[in-house]
């Protein structure tokens, strides 16, 4: 990352860029959308500066914050929802200051110039920023981009970590080795490719001999604190960076705060929390928003009925008994993709064939019980759009989990998968951003885990911009 394949200053460089350009764009148009193109016109009030210089300040200013915020920070490009959470907060803390000064100074800033460019500017820079994602996604699916990492600790837990680091190749990290005690070695056959390069005493010098841009400590059970922060020593002047993975995993940034003590860093982990005033009003605002996206909809979603309804027989809308929060069931809608006798066919199809890796879900490409238009509604979530009636009703969220129906409850072994059932299942969700039906059971129960205990507002807006381009590519979706 910033070793021998240095990417990264070179990503941030293009993206100050690009803010720039970005930001005085929005800032110019919002100018000549509200007072045309002359330059001089002043804001009102005593000794009052004109427009173009309030322009040139508010730009700098934004990117200034965008720079503040560490929005182009390498170590949050590329995954995570912290990128445009930063950005978020930049174009918030930019209004809050020209607010204030205005208010102090009495000078009389115009709103509509104002309103035009912050939501405007932060959908460009929030839209740029997502291309910006996309095409470095694409350098890493091709194996670019990515920072040498040798992981160090013990056996089992360094393995769990490799592990993580596959799956998860968009984060920016390629495992090239390990260090484990001595006497240990990998014997999974999925990781019979990760060479073995030394032992736990030897990691710094087989760091520096890979040319590694980080060594990832996975554990402290087999080093003592003393032997790791000898490491850390070891490491120091090299370029090489540490990163310790704590024991506790699947915990967002919110809930974990850190307090030294004796110079040991102590993790603090909020115990999540299930009620409160962040429910309540992600309840106002699913509410609210699933309003105003059913009286924006209604005519295509009358448009979508009638195609329902002419291309096979049956009724317009699907309702299936699913369960929600605290285990509450309720019927869920959406409009029909398959032909009426769907129901009775599905035991037959669940013997001939089930997704591999899963033995909870039934999912299947090219089902025959689905009908030609029913094809391009689930292919593009469209068959969806009516649970924004549960989202009004209250039995669903915008963002949750995904709701179960109730024989899959009923196949639920492993308690912590009823876990999920603690907050209102959503239309969409950190699940269906991730790959949806791609996904296997396992990776669908974590991911639904995760956000059920580390969910917040800003993510949830996120999850909805990503919906998005799931919806609009069909990724994982049949």
């Amino acid at each position: 990352m910033f070793g021998a394949r240095g990417w990264a200053r070179k990503y941030e460089s293009r993206l100050f860029l690009t803010d720039v350009v970005v930001v005085t764009l929005v800032m110019v148009g919002a100018h000549a959308a509200r007072f045309g193109w002359d330059p001089f016109v002043s804001v009102t009030g005593r000794d009052t500066p004109a427009y173009w210089q309030v322009t040139v300040v508010v730009s700098a200013l934004w990117v200034l914050a965008l720079g503040w915020t560490r929005s182009r920070e390498a170590l949050i490009l590329g995954h995570g929802p912290q990128e445009f959470q930063r950005v978020l907060a930049a174009s918030w803390h930019t209004f809050t200051v020209v607010a204030i000064v205005g208010f102090l100074t009495q000078w009389q800033v115009s709103r509509g110039y104002l309103l035009f460019a912050i939501p405007v500017g932060t959908v460009a820079l929030l839209v740029y920023r997502a291309a910006w994602r996309s095409w470095m996604h694409a350098q890493r699916d091709r194996g670019e981009l990515l920072a040498q990492v040798i992981v160090v600790g013990p056996m089992l837990t360094s393995q769990q970590m490799i592990r993580r680091i596959r799956r998860s190749r968009r984060a920016g990290y390629s495992v090239i080795g390990a260090c484990l005690p001595t006497g240990h070695r990998f014997v999974d056959e999925d990781l019979h490719d990760v060479p073995l390069l030394g032992s736990l005493e030897e990691a710094a010098e087989v760091a520096k001999r890979e040319n590694a841009e980080y060594v990832l400590l996975s554990g402290t059970d087999a080093m003592s604190l003393r032997e790791s922060r000898q490491l850390g020593w070891e490491l120091e002047g090299t370029g090489i960076g540490l990163i310790v993975a704590p024991a506790m995993v699947d915990v967002a940034g919110p809930r974990v705060y850190m307090s030294p003590v004796e110079g040991l860093p102590l993790l603090h982990v909020d115990i999540p929390r299930f009620e409160g005033g962040k429910y309540y009003l992600k309840s106002i605002s699913d509410r609210l928003t699933a309003l105003a996206l059913l009286a924006l909809g209604s005519i295509p979603m009358l448009v979508v009925a009638a195609l329902v309804k002419v291309t096979s027989p049956g009724p317009v809308f699907f309702r299936q008994e699913r369960i929600g929060r605290d285990h509450r069931p309720f019927a869920m809608l959406k409009f029909r993709s398959m032909y009426v006798d769907a129901e009775q066919r599905l035991d037959a199809l669940r013997e001939q064939q089930r997704a591999e890796g899963n033995e909870v879900l039934f999912k299947m490409k090219d089902d025959p019980r689905v009908t030609s238009i029913g094809k391009v509604l689930r292919r593009f979530s469209i068959d969806e759009v009516p649970q924004l009636i549960n989202v009004l009703k209250g039995d669903m969220s915008i963002v949750g989990p995904r709701p179960p129906l109730q024989s899959e409850v009923d196949q639920w072994e492993d308690a912590r998968v009823a876990r999920r059932q603690l907050v209102k299942p959503g239309i969409t969700g950190l699940w269906q951003v991730s790959g949806r039906s791609d996904l296997s059971w396992d990776e669908s129960v974590r991911l639904d885990l995760y956000y059920t205990e580390n969910w917040s507002l800003a993510g949830d807006l996120v999850i909805v911009m990503r919906t998005v381009g799931a919806v609009l590519f069909g990724r994982g979706a049949y």
